[in-house]
């Protein structure tokens, strides 16, 4: 090899955009070029980065060839998550070994992979590339993980192995990027987003540990447009992109705008989620699975989630999923006429019916009724066997006063009826954004069981952290099922 081409191979820059071979979007080899959006990332790149993005970006396909660089030039150890198998090895067939291969000879004679089994590289000089679904065990360079919001959505055991194993394998001064569409409002990709994205805000200084947030959206992508010649836009899109202008500085074209307009028909109420405008945009859609995912979209498309209007007048009532050695959730609602506001919510666990009850005390509201789940009148809450109503209607003394509730029974009803009471309830409701934020992420993410082997969604809800906030709320749902609407709901005025 020339002395002026070994000069050009150490610089990294040019080594990514002039020696790597893919597949394009043509299923065409391509020279491997940095995108607009592959570089900013490159760039910028943080020991811990996390990706929110649209999707088509091909930051898997950058990473796939960062990270062969280096096992290639800097004799990294690298590993790459998929959050399936099959992705995983259509990864390293389509990407990995397709870019290997392709390599000019010389390159690959003067460091040669001596074991290029699936999902492996292994080289002479002592790097190597693994893709899988997991890591665990050795020490890491560079580290990826693809689609992790899916990963913590239909696979939180395994979410939980890459954080404890994978990232542990990396040192503080190596690199970890994870990267995903949102999927939901809980779980390890979105606590990590909302962190990153706060203190990218805040303008607070990244430590080695912290995630940087990168943030990718659809409109800043050349190839997101059509032709708008005869697209008529419906009014609430218009009306959307008027909004994305005002309050967010957003400017689209109209080849933007037909695009985006083409793109919903197919995508439906996934289209922000899958092509977010804004970051909190993506995760306002609900996930795969979940029970409640269109009438979500509705309330906030209605922005009947947010700041309630003052009705302290109205009585409170508690709906409750009273646990025992595990969460007892309690939802705090007011009547307003023919709607429902959700005006507080609380959880949590290893607590006695007393300290529940001293957090209605504390809480300062004027009650009306409380209503707990059929199994109230079980004898496991109480000693003298007496029941946790019994108990309950007893009370307890705080501050030298007698504090008691005097609980109502849902009607007993099966878990899928209920969860229809839900749906139709849901569109007469208001949320509190603030005191209701844990309770709405249950509602959001509470979704159905996962079926790995038949890839399908079992016919059975999940029970997860989201479980006790879901059943307490619809437990409400079934006891205020009886209360018909007299009028159509509106938006509410926040």
């Amino acid at each position: 090899m020339k002395p002026e081409h070994l000069a050009k191979l150490r610089d990294k820059l040019f080594r990514l955009n002039n020696i790597y071979f893919i597949t394009d979007k043509q299923g065409k080899k391509a020279r491997f070029r940095m995108t607009a959006e592959q570089l900013e990332y490159f760039e910028g790149l943080h020991t811990r980065n996390i990706i929110l993005k649209a999707r088509q970006l091909g930051f898997t396909t950058e990473q796939c060839i960062i990270q062969l660089d280096a096992a290639l030039f800097e004799s990294a150890k690298c590993a790459l998550i998929a959050h399936t198998l099959n992705d995983a090895k259509r990864l390293f067939r389509e990407k990995v070994k397709f870019a290997y291969d392709n390599l000019p000879a010389e390159i690959k004679a003067a460091n040669p992979a001596s074991n290029d089994a699936a999902g492996e590289l292994v080289f002479a000089k002592g790097g190597s590339l693994y893709v899988s679904t997991s890591f665990r065990g050795g020490t890491l360079r560079y580290l990826h993980v693809s689609e992790f919001g899916k990963i913590c959505a239909k696979f939180p055991h395994k979410a939980r192995e890459i954080v404890t194993g994978a990232f542990e394998a990396v040192a503080t001064d190596c690199f970890v990027t994870i990267e995903s569409t949102a999927e939901g409002r809980a779980g390890y990709f979105f606590d990590y987003s909302q962190t990153a994205e706060k203190q990218q805000a805040a303008k607070q200084p990244l430590g080695k540990l912290d995630w940087k947030f990168f943030f990718f959206s659809w409109w800043k992508n050349a190839d997101y447009w059509l032709d708008p010649a005869g697209t008529v836009l419906p009014q609430r899109l218009t009306d959307y992109f008027v909004e994305l202008e005002a309050k967010h500085g957003i400017k689209t074209n109209d080849g933007q705008r037909a695009w985006y307009a083409a793109k919903e028909k197919t995508l439906g109420d996934d289209m922000k989620r899958e092509y977010p405008s804004i970051p909190a945009e993506a995760f306002q859609q609900s996930i795969e699975g979940a029970y409640y995912a269109k009438q979500f979209a509705k309330l906030y498309a209605q922005q009947r989630i947010g700041v309630l209007p003052d009705n302290s007048h109205q009585p409170v009532h508690t709906f409750w999923d009273i646990g025992v050695g595990d969460s007892t959730a309690i939802w705090f609602v007011r009547i307003v006429g023919e709607e429902f506001h959700v005006i507080d919510y609380y959880e949590n666990s290893g607590e006695g019916l007393r300290h529940y009850m001293k957090v209605l005390k504390d809480r300062g509201y004027t009650y009306g009724d409380h209503w707990g789940p059929h199994d109230i009148d079980n004898r496991e809450f109480g000693s003298d066997g007496k029941t946790r109503r019994e108990i309950a209607k007893a009370g307890y003394d705080f501050d030298g006063q007698r504090y008691s509730v005097r609980f109502q029974v849902v009607p007993k009803l099966g878990v899928d009826d209920g969860i229809d009471h839900v749906r139709e309830i849901l569109p007469r409701c208001a949320f509190d954004d603030s005191k209701c934020e844990e309770g709405i992420a249950c509602l959001e993410n509470y979704r159905k069981e996962w079926d790995d082997k038949r890839g399908c969604w079992k016919d059975r809800p999940l029970h997860d952290w989201s479980s006790h906030g879901s059943d307490a709320f619809r437990y409400f749902a079934v006891a205020m099922g009886r209360r018909k609407p007299v009028t159509e709901t509106k938006p509410l005025r926040m």
